[in-house]
């Protein structure tokens, strides 16, 4: 039976949208669209700018195992300690990932969603130290969230237009192979993945085109790897990332934005309306 949680608490608001969030250095680190800028967001809602980022859309970011912050726009940039940033690769991605075992992917699709472009089949491609990258997976149906397990043997990836999560195992130079669905039935976007390896994603319902009447604005729930359902958390604004941290790691954090449609994006980026819910999880 699936656990209903209690409402979450609204811990930051007044952005333009919000997407990538990531728990490092005891704070909530996410990316800033439309405002370029990476910001980060602390437990009592005192939120720092921490660096510059793309001023596009569609853009993530994750760190080296070296505490070098990557961030994944038109290319994938590295930004030092003291401000300064070079260029890391000429791939970069609409989200970027680095596993436990230090493999950077980045993912995309080469069509112009926010265009209203016709959908083409998306990839992930494996970054190397050097910059050069290689395709280790294609035919994805508009690559979005990645985790990789606690046990860094697979990765999964956000189908948003397909509804579903799918795995890969992961070999030792970093290729991704064994294809299959993790759960299915869902509208997954920025996902998380907890020590239990329980994955957080959104539901099939959350978005305006798929909203069901009655449902609520937002809903994310945890699945686990066959698609059963154990938890689920509900917002007033849909949900278009989450991540998990606070001092225990069972902070759940909801970045929301609202969605009228990609015709309406720069319009919502206007209002300022996105916010950040955080909700504390059972032990």
């Amino acid at each position: 039976m699936t656990q209903m949680l209690p409402a979450p608490r609204l811990l930051a608001d007044g952005f333009a949208m919000i997407e990538s969030g990531r728990w490092h250095e005891g704070r909530l680190w996410f990316a800033h669209w439309g405002a370029g800028e990476v910001l980060a967001v602390d437990l009592l809602g005192q939120t720092e700018v921490m660096a510059s980022g793309p001023t596009r859309m569609g853009w993530a970011i994750d760190w080296l195992p070296d505490g070098g912050l990557l961030v994944s726009g038109e290319d994938l940039a590295l930004v030092r300690p003291d401000g300064s940033t070079d260029r890391y690769s000429e791939q970069g991605g609409n989200e970027v990932i680095v596993g436990p075992a230090g493999h950077v992917y980045v993912n995309g699709a080469d069509f112009d969603f926010a265009g209203g472009a016709e959908p083409t089949p998306g990839w992930i491609r494996l970054v190397a130290p050097d910059g050069t990258t290689r395709e280790v997976a294609g035919d994805i149906e508009f690559p979005n969230g990645m985790v990789v397990t606690p046990d860094g043997s697979t990765l999964v990836v956000a189908e948003s237009f397909a509804g579903r999560l799918s795995a890969f195992d992961i070999g030792r130079d970093g290729s991704l192979s064994g294809r299959r669905n993790w759960a299915e039935g869902l509208g997954p976007d920025g996902i998380c993945i907890d020590a239990a390896g329980g994955i957080w994603s959104q539901t099939a319902d959350t978005f305006a085109h798929t909203r069901v009447e009655g449902a609520p604005a937002g809903a994310v729930v945890r699945v686990l790897d066959g698609g059963e359902i154990t938890h689920r958390i509900e917002t007033d604004v849909p949900c278009f990332s989450c991540a998990l941290g606070g001092p225990q790691g069972r902070h759940l954090f909801l970045l929301c934005n609202e969605f009228e449609g990609v015709d309406q994006l720069r319009a919502v980026q206007e209002r300022r309306s996105a916010r950040i819910y955080v909700a504390e999880l059972p032990s």
